[in-house]
C-alpha cells in the first residue's frame, strides 16, 4: 500500500509532465498546513492561491465586452470612422425628405439630424451629383448640336474631374469656414450658439440633394426652363440652410447676423449658377460663310484679249 507522501511525489510528477507540455497554461498551486487542529486526527487546512497571468489583456477586454464600456479606437482606426457612417435606410429618407421639403419653425439639425449626424448621406449625395452633373451636361451638349452636320461628339471625362474638385470643395470648405466664424463668434458674443462641424458638413452634404433631379431636368433644351429649375432649387436648398443657421446667429448683432445668412445664400447660388453656366451652356450656332474662290487665271486673259 503506497503511503501518502508517495502519492504526494506521483502527484507531483504529473503536474510537472503538464507544465512542461503546455508552459503558458494556468497554474493552481495547493499547499497543505497542518496548523489547525480542529479534532484528534489532526485536519489539514488548505490554501489556494491562483495564478491569472494567462492573457490578461483579452479577460480585460471581455470583461469590457461585458459590461458594454469598450472605448472607441483613436482616429488611424475603422472603428473611429465606423461610427460616422452609423446610420439606417430609414434615417436616410427621412433626411433627404426633410431637404427637399424643409418648413418653417423646423430646425433639420434638431428634427432629422437628433444629435446623431452622419457622413453616409452627403458623401454619396456629392458622389452621385458630380456624376448627374458631368453626364447630363455631355447628354445636353449632345442634343443642343445633334442637327449640325459639323459637329462630332466627344465624350468630355474632364468634366467629371471638374464637377468633382467643384462640389466637394464646396460641401467641405464652405462648411469648414462658416464652422469655424461660428466658433469664432461664440467667443466673442457668449450669447451666439454654434453646431458641430460634423452637424454643419452633414446640414451642407444633405442641401445638395435637391440638385441631382435638377441637374438631370437640365438636359431639356429650353433656357427658360432651365432657369425656372435653378430657381426652385435654389429657394428649396437654401431654405434648409436658413431655418438651420438662422436660430445660431439671430442672437448676434444685426448686421453679422444679416451678413452671414447673405453669404450662404450667395454661396450656395453661385454653386448652381456655376454649374449652370459651365455644364450646361448651350453653344450658339453660327453659320459660316460660304467660301469665295477667286475666278481661274485662264479665264481673266481671255476676257482681256476680247
Amino acid at each position: 500500500m503506497a503511503s501518502p507522501n508517495d502519492l504526494q511525489f506521483q502527484e507531483f510528477e504529473e503536474a510537472a509532465e503538464l507544465l512542461s507540455a503546455d508552459p503558458g497554461a494556468s497554474t493552481l498551486s495547493m499547499s497543505a498546513s497542518n496548523t489547525n487542529n480542529t479534532t484528534g486526527g489532526g485536519g489539514a487546512g488548505e490554501e489556494v492561491k491562483l495564478d491569472l497571468s494567462e492573457d490578461e489583456e483579452g479577460q480585460e477586454e471581455s470583461s469590457e465586452l461585458l459590461a458594454g464600456q469598450k472605448a472607441s479606437g483613436g482616429f488611424w482606426t475603422f472603428e473611429y470612422y465606423q461610427s460616422f457612417f452609423n446610420v439606417d435606410t430609414v434615417q436616410v429618407l427621412d433626411r433627404v425628405k426633410g431637404s427637399v421639403m424643409p418648413l418653417p419653425g423646423k430646425n433639420f439639425v434638431k428634427h432629422h439630424l437628433r444629435s446623431n449626424p452622419d457622413l453616409y448621406g452627403p458623401f454619396w449625395i456629392c458622389v452621385t451629383l458630380v456624376f448627374s452633373v458631368a453626364i447630363s451636361g455631355n447628354l445636353s451638349s449632345f442634343l443642343s448640336q445633334m442637327g449640325n452636320p459639323e459637329y462630332h461628339y466627344r465624350p468630355q471625362f474632364h468634366r467629371v474631374t471638374i464637377a468633382a474638385i467643384i462640389i466637394f470643395m464646396y460641401a467641405w470648405l464652405v462648411p469648414i469656414g462658416l464652422w469655424g466664424f461660428l466658433t469664432w463668434r461664440q467667443g466673442t458674443e457668449r450669447q451666439v450658439g454654434g453646431y458641430s462641424f460634423l452637424e454643419t458638413v452633414c446640414v451642407y452634404g444633405y442641401s445638395l440633394f435637391i440638385y441631382i433631379p435638377t441637374s438631370v431636368l437640365w438636359i431639356i433644351p429650353f433656357e427658360w426652363l432651365r432657369w425656372a429649375l435653378i430657381l426652385v432649387a435654389m429657394v428649396i436648398s437654401g431654405s434648409v440652410l436658413v431655418l438651420t443657421f438662422w436660430p445660431v446667429v439671430r442672437d448676434d448683432t444685426k448686421v453679422m447676423a444679416m451678413a452671414t445668412v447673405a453669404t450662404i445664400v450667395v454661396l450656395h447660388a453661385l454653386l448652381a449658377v456655376g454649374c449652370k453656366m459651365y455644364f450646361f451652356q448651350t453653344a450658339a450656332h453660327i453659320p459660316t460663310a460660304p467660301l469665295t474662290t477667286a475666278p481661274p487665271a485662264h479665264t481673266t486673259l481671255v476676257t482681256k484679249a476680247h
